[in-house]
């Protein structure tokens, strides 16, 4: 996997556009200025978390007595559970019910954008290449970048394309999701077979 393509699995998993309308309904009631200094405190959280599950995930997985093949099934399982969401919403959005009150931590950047999907995704990156772990965080920041750039912009997007265009293309990073994680599920499932056969062999 490339600097590039892991980027773009990474901004698929952080899902901004879809955040847009969850985003602007939590953050509606604060004052402009207010809004601001919330959605980049809640980003700052969100990037700390996923970069302590890349670097500290291969330890967690010792820890843990884990193997990569493990972590890649039940990532793939995830993100295919995200992906079918994104394409079939529920009515209460994505992650359900959302608190009031002004957010810290949970829900803006825990789970919807550092969400599990996106802390398996990182913790199998880091252990399964960690001698690449320098191109992953750089991955990292390209995708959270991006993330932070769109939803930064969310309320100047959400009057540019609306609300059908956004459903259109969050549910297209929903397919394009579920290609993703049904290859994690499939290369988790050969990485196993191959495990075991080798010492069989």
């Amino acid at each position: 996997m490339t600097v590039a393509s892991a980027a773009l699995l990474l901004f698929l998993i952080l899902d901004p556009l879809g955040n847009i309308p969850v985003f602007l309904s939590m953050l509606r009631r604060l004052p402009p200025h207010r809004q601001r200094i919330v959605l980049a405190r809640e980003m700052l959280i969100a990037l700390a978390v996923l970069m302590l599950f890349l670097w500290g995930g291969k330890y967690a997985l010792e820890l843990m007595r884990l193997r990569q093949e493990s972590v890649s099934i039940a990532g793939g399982i995830i993100l295919f559970l995200i992906g079918i969401r994104m394409i079939f919403p529920s009515p209460q959005g994505l992650m359900g019910e959302i608190p009031d009150g002004e957010p810290f931590i949970v829900p803006m950047a825990i789970p919807l954008v550092a969400g599990p999907s996106g802390m398996a995704a990182v913790m199998l990156m880091g252990s399964t290449e960690p001698d690449r772990l320098g191109e992953w965080s750089l991955a990292l920041l390209i995708a959270w970048g991006a993330t932070a750039t769109i939803l930064f912009s969310s309320t100047w997007l959400y009057k540019l394309l609306g609300i059908r265009a956004l459903t259109a293309l969050e549910r297209l990073m929903g397919m394009l999701l579920v290609a993703i994680s049904v290859q994690m599920l499939l290369d988790g499932i050969a990485g196993y077979f191959t495990s075991v056969a080798g010492p069989a062999g």
